[in-house]
């Protein structure tokens, strides 16, 4: 459940940038703006626009996960460091707060290592799952097969021993064995 809800956070993630990379395409004019206003050089927007764009697109599908979690937190750190570093203020406070617990979920991403390999885990694992509960089933089949041809050999013995004539040994005068066979049969004039 783990890895699923780590799939969940780092796709969350990723549509904030996207969003973000979006906007800023959208509007290059105004994002330059904003960027040589702090002191940064012009001709920024695109750049700064495609790397949240293309950045959150590789989070949220999971490619490259832990390089991109890098790349974005070295970029979510700078933009507290340029856009946000007036803590005084509480708006900017907040802003650098929220680039803060981004960072966090990028470093968390990065823990969890790339998504490929947690599909993968998942799938495994689930296959582990479906194999040893075949596993069991088998197993149990197999025990009732057993049971059941147990039984019907008792049933066929305990028929055979009751169809079956009784033998005695029987020692004659002379000291000699002989073998006498008893029938349960009723002959006709026993009656």
């Amino acid at each position: 459940m783990s890895k699923i809800a780590a799939i969940i956070g780092r796709v969350l993630i990723g549509i904030l940038f996207i969003a973000s990379g979006i906007s800023k395409l959208l509007d290059i004019n105004g994002t330059n703006t904003m960027i040589t206003s702090v002191g940064l050089p012009d001709g920024l927007a695109v750049p700064v626009a495609l790397l949240e764009l293309i950045g959150g697109l590789c989070l949220a599908a999971g490619f490259a996960v832990r390089l991109v979690a890098i790349i974005l937190a070295l970029f979510t750190a700078a933009t507290i460091l340029f856009f946000h570093n007036r803590f005084t203020d509480p708006n900017q406070a907040v802003a650098a707060l929220k680039n803060l617990a981004i960072i966090g979920g990028l470093a968390l991403a990065f823990a969890h290592s790339q998504m490929w390999w947690h599909y993968y885990s998942i799938r495994t694992a689930r296959e582990g799952e479906l194999a040893t509960r075949d596993a069991e089933r088998r197993v149990h089949e197999a025990e009732l097969r057993a049971a059941r041809a147990e039984a019907a050999a008792e049933a066929v013995s305990a028929t055979v021993a009751t169809a079956a004539p009784e033998t005695h040994l029987h020692t004659n005068t002379a000291g000699e064995h002989s073998t006498h066979v008893a029938t349960n049969r009723r002959r006709w004039f026993d009656w």
